[in-house]
């Protein structure tokens, strides 16, 4: 019997008919090479903080693709280097190559698996799927625009350093804001947009994009962010809350200046009734229930009883002209309806608008703090935008 033919590696290297092991020809992408290295790496990090541990050899298909990238990405310093900035784990670590096994291992692109059709793979089954499984999964990936958040990042640790803000313990999803920083397993978050509330299975929640300290995003799930930060997070405060502490407590010296209050309507009408998230923005100098004890009979109020959701004193301010604040500022959402009052009179009540009540409550909060003016109302997607 002849002798088994011997192979070297360079012979190996160069019976590849079909250029799987050759340097890969440039295509034009939307992703550069750097950005699919930083996507597979982070690929390995959900995984393991999914699963507690990194990804075996032995173990089904796709473990066994995130082990062989891992191993392949240990196997050079530059990639190691590149990776640097989103190792949030600290797994890489220095490998030498000793055998063509590692080569091969070095597959961070998934050039030589092809699973499109595998025999793992089952068609024409319909799969089921449980009513509470988000419809998107979130993933963190490179921010292509962190350069516009980098400068905000180092701000706040340096508030955090000087005692300006302070980390605050979570306790709900309530607490997450447009906006707002919070730090999540030692890492800086920004919630940078938050959509629109969604409520499904007697649960409201929605899609916020996230920024991390990292150079990463993600477009984590509302209620998913809320259950990590609640594990191991905690949020951080405005700048205002240590500086405005002591304006916390009312003196006997301030001076009331009335109310800011938020009405809910109460009418049966069908095109008051059918109109959702929408409320009364107003201002007394009276108690508000003698103000609203005659709703019915009065067109600011629609002719209809209507239910108090929110009341606010005011000291030492011009009430009314935070009032005629908050209208310009949800200006496009004004109510646009006629309303017939007792003396048979045409009327147009120009202080309902319709927005969600956690908006309007948001923006009360930022006139007190004087940063209102850096977000607009984008009414299609019932939030707050930064300005332009």
């Amino acid at each position: 019997m002849d002798n088994p033919k011997e192979f070297s590696l360079d012979a190996i290297l160069e019976d590849d008919p079909l250029g799987l092991l050759s340097e890969p020809k440039a295509r034009a992408k939307g992703l550069d090479e750097d950005d699919r290295l930083a996507l597979s790496f982070e690929e390995i990090n959900g995984f393991i903080e999914k699963n507690g541990r990194e990804p075996q050899k032995e173990a089904p298909m796709h473990e066994r693709t995130l082990f062989s990238r891992l191993e392949g990405i240990r196997a050079h310093p530059e990639k190691i280097a590149y990776l640097k900035a989103y190792d949030r784990l600290n797994i890489l670590q220095n490998v030498e190559i000793d055998s063509i096994e590692d080569i091969l291992n070095d597959d961070v692109f998934g050039l030589l698996n092809d699973a499109s059709e595998d025999i793992f793979t089952l068609k024409h089954v319909p799969k089921e799927r449980s009513p509470l499984m988000p419809e998107e999964i979130a993933s963190r990936k490179p921010c292509k625009d962190f350069a516009a958040y980098e400068s905000m990042f180092k701000e706040v640790q340096k508030d955090l350093k000087q005692g300006k803000r302070a980390l605050m313990p979570f306790q709900n999803e309530q607490e997450i804001y447009q906006d707002e920083f919070y730090i999540l397993k030692g890492v800086m978050v920004y919630v940078a947009h938050k959509g629109a509330l969604v409520k499904k299975n007697g649960k409201t929640n929605t899609r916020l994009r996230c920024i991390y300290e990292n150079g990463t995003e993600s477009n984590v799930l509302m209620r998913s962010l809320s259950r990590e930060l609640y594990r191991d997070g905690k949020r951080v405060s405005r700048h205002e809350d240590k500086l405005l502490e002591p304006l916390q407590t009312i003196k006997e010296e301030d001076a009331k200046s009335g109310y800011i209050y938020i009405l809910e309507s109460l009418s049966t009408d069908d095109k008051i009734a059918s109109i959702k998230n929408l409320y009364k923005i107003g201002y007394a100098t009276t108690d508000v229930r003698e103000r609203v004890k005659n709703a019915v009979h009065e067109p600011t109020y629609l002719m209809a009883p209507v239910k108090i959701v929110a009341v606010y004193e005011t000291y030492n301010m011009n009430t009314q002209k935070f009032e005629q604040l908050l209208h310009k500022f949800f200006g496009k959402v004004c109510l646009n309806v006629d309303i017939y009052g007792d003396d048979g009179k045409r009327y147009t009540p120009r202080e309902w608008f319709v927005a969600p009540l956690e908006v309007i409550e948001r923006v009360i909060e930022l006139i007190i703090s004087g940063r209102v003016t850096r977000y607009r109302y984008d009414e299609k997607n019932e939030t707050l935008v930064l300005s332009p």
